[in-house]
């Protein structure tokens, strides 16, 4: 089987997640500057089967697009442009942040460790990941 791997996609700092190949587990992978994202997106899928990406959907409250979806979509779609062969999903990514903080509470990490916005952002990553493999799972 393959991977899927899902981006958490910044302004300064993308996190990535991706799955096992049994695509049972979603795992942080790394956080990679964003002008850097293209690059390790093409070298990581040239060295890994990717099954496919999902991309992390930044939404308000009232369910409008928040303000970075317009750097994610240009990404996308030279994404889509560069690895035509492997499909791209949206996911929604509000409260991941909140999320990925009171995860981080929860593991016990000290307030030091907490304000890493790299590890914040490979950690929302991940739980757009697992979002993702949840409603897979449960879908009749």
């Amino acid at each position: 089987m393959s991977r899927i791997l899902a981006i958490d996609y910044g302004k300064k700092r993308t996190g990535i997640a991706v799955t096992d190949p049994m695509q049972i587990i979603a795992s942080g992978l790394t956080t990679v500057a964003t002008t850097e994202l293209m690059d390790f997106l093409l070298k990581y899928t040239s060295q890994e089967k990717v099954e496919r990406i999902v991309v992390g959907h930044p939404k308000q409250l009232n369910n409008e697009d928040s303000e970075n979806m317009k750097r994610i979509v240009p990404f996308v779609n030279q994404l889509k442009k560069k690895l035509p062969d492997i499909p791209i999903e949206w996911v929604d990514e509000r409260f991941t942040s909140v999320l990925a903080h009171q995860a981080m509470i929860d593991g016990g990490l000290k307030k030091t460790a907490r304000q890493n916005k790299a590890l914040v952002d490979e950690l929302s990553a991940t739980i757009i990941l697992q979002s993702y493999l949840e409603s897979k799972r449960y879908k009749l």
